[in-house]
């Protein structure tokens, strides 16, 4: 019965539509897991549709690609105010030898972030190599 897909997903569908069913289901982490996916990857794959299909499809993208790069400029001016905020704060103070090595690596994390951005925005390659993804989670 469940070799086939199609009858599967029936059977599954209908027995989900039974409450208890449906509420052991939900208590299962990995199911409710896959569920959630499955209901994720149905919403990207007709968001992408409707951009291919739809007459205002492009125009969505094109309102979409807009927010994208105001997110980012948000990120950078959050990033330079609070740095601006914080930097004065150190004044009159010098940092234990533990306190730089710590910052000195977040630093490193932050300069590779820049330049990722830059690389990003030049090249619209968005992918981390393995060294900076290991470096951006601290490892």
């Amino acid at each position: 019965m469940t070799a086939d897909d199609t009858v599967a997903a029936k059977v599954a569908s209908d027995v989900l539509r039974r409450p208890e069913v449906a509420a052991r289901v939900v208590a299962d982490d990995t199911a409710r897991h896959l569920v959630n996916k499955a209901q994720q990857d149905r919403t990207r794959q007709k968001a992408e549709s409707f951009r291919r299909t739809s007459p205002v499809g492009r125009m969505v993208r094109k309102i979409e690609r807009s927010e994208e790069f105001l997110e980012l400029l948000t990120a950078c001016h959050r990033f330079v105010m609070a740095c601006t905020q914080a930097v004065p704060k150190l004044r009159g103070r010098r940092l234990s030898e533990d306190e730089q090595a710590v910052l000195a690596e977040k630093i490193t994390r932050c300069r590779a972030t820049l330049d990722w951005i830059e690389t990003a925005a030049a090249t619209g390659e968005v992918d981390m190599d393995e060294e900076l993804a290991n470096l951006l989670r601290g490892e």
